[in-house]
């Protein structure tokens, strides 16, 4: 019987609420299904950092790298500085565990409203790299005058450090800068090609700003020819990001696998969250295929309906099923998809968001009753 160590981080606000109903419903499939979960508890958050001054320690770290996989509810809270948690724990988590891939599943279920008057059939996945690109989180300010500034970027893959020499003349200035490695780009790129091939597909539409970030991405656009000639039965394409923005609203139904640089994955991706029906139904996962991975909402913390039983928890939930599927549970992840589909098709119990009045809990124990009726 296979066993699995997860690792449980609540989190902040709606955090708690909805990743209980995630749980519950991953105790269940693993009894119909014959597996064990062992849940390993950890309380970084907003409470245990305002008592504590502790954000994500390292040897939290390294005992997290022996997990399986990691389950995260929500973090943020308007108590601590702006996006301290955040960064300390989130951003901390997929740099150190590596989890280079940020997965999106963009899929509108049946009986959930769209705001598209047409929206044909969405159902496509947005592969997102986690670790590169302007949020590497290096810039810094330059008053009038000369200065002297030095950056660094440490990754697994490679470290690159700056020394400016920055001479500003008329009003201070900020920036930011950008990394790409031609190594970070390609393993992106071959898993979104790979995951086209797992899943049947024949398009995978790679997104940049290459027109006007020319070197960046025009060494993105290199690098995804470069790996396109290694799978020529798939068919490749480029999208600006504006442009593809347009599309997903004007013609969703077009895209199957879609591939994008950190920055820019971010912003479609929340496009993405609207056409499927809204951020409760949102789930997104942090991958490492050769190592630790996290799953999550990819909708915040909500801190003001914080214990009233009323988030949506249809995303966390998802966001378990593909934590199952890529532990190898696949029959298990499916069956916990279509639970949720079928109760958003029968239309008796939904969340606010959705146009209902059922409550947290009440959401998570219809998936769970769709689920006993699978088997």
């Amino acid at each position: 019987m296979a066993r699995y160590r997860i690792g449980l981080i609540p989190g902040d606000g709606i955090g708690p609420e909805i990743i209980d109903e995630g749980v519950k419903r991953l105790d269940r499939i693993s009894e119909l299904e014959g597996f064990d979960i062992d849940w390993i508890s950890y309380p970084y958050g907003a409470d245990h950092y305002l008592e504590t001054g502790e954000l994500l320690p390292e040897n939290a770290l390294k005992k997290m790298s022996s997990l399986d996989s990691i389950y995260l509810g929500a973090l943020g809270d308007p108590r601590c500085e702006p996006g301290i948690l955040e960064n300390g724990i989130l951003l901390k988590l997929r740099f150190y565990m590596d989890q280079f891939v940020n997965l999106r599943p963009i899929k509108l279920l049946e009986g959930v409203s769209c705001p598209l008057r047409d929206p044909g059939g969405v159902d496509f996945t947005v592969v997102r790299e986690n670790t590169e690109d302007f949020y590497v989180g290096i810039g810094d300010r330059a008053s009038i005058g000369k200065s002297r500034q030095h950056l660094e970027v440490l990754r697994s893959l490679y470290s690159v450090k700056f020394s400016l020499d920055v001479e500003v003349d008329g009003s201070e200035i900020a920036y930011q800068v950008g990394v790409m490695s031609r190594k970070g780009a390609e393993r992106i790129i071959r898993y979104a090609f790979d995951l086209a091939v797992r899943k049947k597909q024949d398009r995978v539409t790679a997104v940049d700003k290459a027109n006007v970030l020319t070197s960046m991405y025009g060494f993105w656009r290199e690098v995804f020819s470069s790996v396109a000639k290694d799978y020529p039965y798939i068919d490749t394409e480029f999208n600006f990001v504006d442009a593809i923005t347009m599309w997903f609203v004007k013609k969703p139904s077009w895209y199957q696998v879609v591939v994008a640089p950190n920055m820019f994955g971010d912003i479609i991706t929340d496009l993405g969250a609207m056409i499927q029906g809204g951020l409760g139904l949102a789930p997104g996962g942090n991958i490492n295929p050769e190592g630790v991975s996290m799953f999550e909402p990819i909708h915040g913390s909500a801190p003001r309906y914080k214990g009233k039983n009323r988030a949506n928890p249809v995303a966390t939930i998802w966001a378990g099923a593909l934590m199952l599927e890529e532990l190898g549970e696949e029959k298990s992840s499916e069956a916990i998809v279509n639970a949720i589909q079928a109760v958003l098709k029968e239309g008796k119990t939904l969340t606010k968001d959705l146009g209902g009045t059922a409550s947290t809990s009440d959401m998570g124990d219809a998936v769970a009753e769709k689920l006993n009726t699978f088997y």
